[in-house]
């Protein structure tokens, strides 16, 4: 049977972004039963989410008492997602209220349980909210970091609903991991991704082929797990990925200097980016034009920074980095090499090519350890690889803290 889920919708302008939540729910097969609050019903009308989730909507324990809704409808979920949670909701969750339906059903669900929060910067900071959300935390609720942008009016800042595919991203990983789902909660893992681009001149750039989905599943999958997460992404066309931290950079140098920033107070650095490994020795400040005997330009390069060895020579005590090798031929030798080279706990090993992995929504990989265990697997979704890796990861916490 499809998993049952039950979307919580809190009073917020963002509501109207939960009917993009609940159809791509619906659409991948997923029961959903939408529990709104009374406030989101003056944003979004309970017609348009009976039609939408094809089950009936009431916000009230009165609706249906016979059902007993405020027991059975947490009892029966699998997952809980409540998007937008505002900062009214957030309050009442941590403190156990129970004055509507959707606050009945969020004491009885005994599943995993995903706050997306949506409100104003000022109300996120607020150390009530602050508060409010570290309790939840602290009772296995995943609390999802909400985005930047634009707000309610002019205002920009952070309190954005990340989003809804992201959010569905999200929530499709704790299914899929099923409970316990927060191992990593209190770790902080940097994860890079996609491929840096060295210029030439204004218009023409050396870079390679990583569209950055490897990196955007390990940060989905930190982030589904508790960890706080910060996303490192280099020329990356994908939506944020929810409850992460994006930092976007272009060249080797500009990853090399945000990685090393966020790596320092770090648990785990995954390096899961395509780093050029040269770039032009100079930069053209105009476009380079075909000469008239048509001969080619001769272009000198520089050999761009290790920035795998450089954290591997700093890391510290009980940190973890994971290193990938992406390698064309002699893959698990090549990778051996490195591992020692870069210091590193884990290197992932993947063999490369034009329509092999880049691109790509499944990919297949070996793991070398540093103790010299090695691990095998096979072809599977990306999102899959990333928690399996991050499985080898934990232990790798664990032997470290015992």
């Amino acid at each position: 049977m499809s998993p049952q889920v039950v979307l919580g919708v809190g009073g917020g302008i963002a509501a109207y972004k939960a009917c993009e939540l609940l159809r791509l729910l619906t659409e991948s097969g997923h029961r959903v039963r939408v529990v709104p609050t009374a406030a989101a019903l003056r944003f979004v009308g309970a017609p348009t989410w009976a039609a939408l989730s094809g089950q009936p909507v009431a916000d009230e324990v009165w609706d249906g008492v016979h059902e007993v809704p405020h027991v059975r409808i947490g009892k029966s979920a699998d997952l809980v997602v409540v998007a937008p949670a505002t900062a009214d909701l957030l309050a009442r969750a941590a403190h156990g209220l129970a004055d509507d339906l959707l606050t009945n059903t969020l004491l009885t669900a005994r599943c995993p349980v995903i706050f997306a929060p949506a409100m104003h910067t000022e109300m996120w900071e607020h150390p009530a909210t602050v508060a409010n959300v570290a309790l939840l935390r602290s009772r296995g609720n995943l609390v999802i970091e909400p985005a930047s942008g634009r707000l309610t009016g002019a205002d920009t800042g952070k309190g954005r609903l990340p989003d809804p595919a992201a959010i569905f991203a999200f929530a499709r990983r704790v299914l899929a991991r099923g409970v316990p789902t927060n191992d990593l909660d209190g770790r902080h893992v940097v994860v890079t991704a996609g491929g840096t681009r060295e210029p030439l001149d204004p218009v023409r750039f050396l870079g390679n082929r990583s569209s950055g989905k490897q990196g955007y599943a390990f940060a989905t999958a930190a982030a589904a797990r508790g960890a706080r997460v910060t996303l490192v992404s280099a020329n990356v066309a994908l939506p944020d990925p929810a409850g992460a931290d994006v930092i976007r950079v272009g060249t080797t140098e500009e990853l090399r200097k945000a990685v090393v920033d966020a790596a320092d107070g770090a648990d785990v650095v995954v390096m899961a980016a395509a780093p050029a490994d040269f770039r032009p020795a100079a930069v053209a400040d105009q476009k380079i034009k075909k000469s008239d005997d048509g001969a080619a330009p001769v272009i000198e390069l520089r050999t761009n920074p290790d920035i795998a060895a450089e954290l591997g020579a700093r890391k510290r005590p009980g940190q973890v980095l994971v290193a990938f090798a992406a390698e064309t031929h002699d893959a698990i030798e090549n990778a051996r090499g490195k591992l020692v080279r870069k210091r590193a706990d884990l290197i992932v090993v993947n063999e490369v090519g034009v329509d092999k992995v880049f691109g790509a929504d499944s990919n297949a990989a070996t793991v070398l350890a540093a103790d010299g265990t090695t691990t095998e697997f096979g072809e599977r979704p990306k999102e899959d690889l990333a928690d399996a890796v991050l499985d080898l990861v934990l232990r790798q916490l664990s032997s470290t803290t015992a």
